[in-house]
């Protein structure tokens, strides 16, 4: 098939490249525009850039869709479908119409829950029980589109939201192969409209978010941990010998225990909440070059059990 890829991080990848490894034709990929990295501060093309120029597959990188102009040069790729994985920009109706197939997108949560820009982050910093990836038809609206085909996975206790992320990213590669593949071979795609409730959003992530209120009950605060883990990641300052210190705190797990809140409680690095405890399991501070464990953080910044953590 003739396929428009469009998408930009290293969620969208595998996908790109397991469609060109099946035989389909990537007639063009559109992605953001490189952006300033670095300490050099450099332009740095986006991963999925990076592959379509390895797969020597011409690459857009347009501001905006809602010309007329953006219009006539996707009419041009004569495209049998368009496959969008995170690409970061709406696709007005001029672009939805043109591809014989449609468009489809590939979308990180169980919709109708998570839509919108985080679903990753979000299904783990609410204590979500599993996540998934699906296949839907898009519409106008955002990721309003019915449902083809999904993939479910489960969260486990202590599960980061970028260790879903690395497990739905295979998943859905598969999961979009599997549909262009009934599309090529004529048996069709089966779309579900969602239902109208449990629709949830899941907002981009702010700084202020990343701040750790340890007057909140424990579940809540592993939960914001692990889903903000390994970015942004959250933190909380304390005096650790030099002044204030930022330390970031990338796992964590509810555990038994009571006191006032950001209190130490033991030499593993378990910390009173509002209500309950966590244990920190993976901890950076700043300017330090790798993590530690909760009992290596405690030991190192010598602390004990009744100091009190921002």
């Amino acid at each position: 098939m003739r396929v428009v890829f469009m998408g930009t991080p290293d969620f969208a990848v595998p996908t790109l490249a397991r469609l060109a490894a099946d035989g389909h034709t990537i007639v063009a990929v559109y992605t953001r525009a490189p952006a300033k990295a670095g300490r050099g501060m450099s332009l740095r093309p986006s991963p999925v850039h990076a592959v379509a120029d390895s797969l020597g597959v011409p690459v857009l990188t347009p501001s905006t869709l809602r010309t007329p102009g953006a219009a006539e040069t996707f009419a041009g790729h004569a495209a049998d479908v368009a496959v969008v994985v995170a690409y970061g920009m709406l696709l007005p109706p001029a672009i939805l119409d043109l591809p014989r197939h449609g468009c489809l997108n590939l979308h990180g949560s169980l919709l109708p829950r998570w839509r919108g820009a985080a679903p990753i982050q979000r299904a783990v910093m609410a204590g979500d029980a599993e996540s998934g990836v699906g296949v839907m038809r898009m519409e106008a609206g955002l990721d309003t589109g019915p449902v083809a085909l999904e993939a479910r996975v489960p969260i486990t206790p202590g599960m980061t939201a970028g260790e879903l992320h690395d497990a739905l990213m295979p998943l859905g590669a598969g999961l979009m192969a599997e549909a262009l593949k009934s599309l090529d071979g004529g048996s069709g795609l089966t779309f579900t409209t969602q239902p109208a409730d449990g629709v949830v959003y899941a907002h981009k992530i702010t700084n202020d978010e990343a701040r750790i209120d340890w007057s909140q009950q424990a579940g809540e605060i592993a939960a914001r941990i692990n889903g903000l883990s390994p970015f942004p990641g959250a933190f909380f300052e304390a005096d650790l010998g030099k002044g204030p210190e930022r330390v970031k705190v990338l796992r964590a797990l509810p555990a038994g225990g009571d006191g006032e809140p950001g209190t130490l409680l033991d030499a593993d690095g378990t910390i009173a909440c509002g209500a309950g405890a966590v244990r920190l399991l993976e901890l950076r501070r700043a300017g330090k070059g790798g993590s530690a464990t909760g009992a290596e953080f405690v030991r190192g910044a010598r602390l004990a059990p009744g100091a009190g953590l921002g």
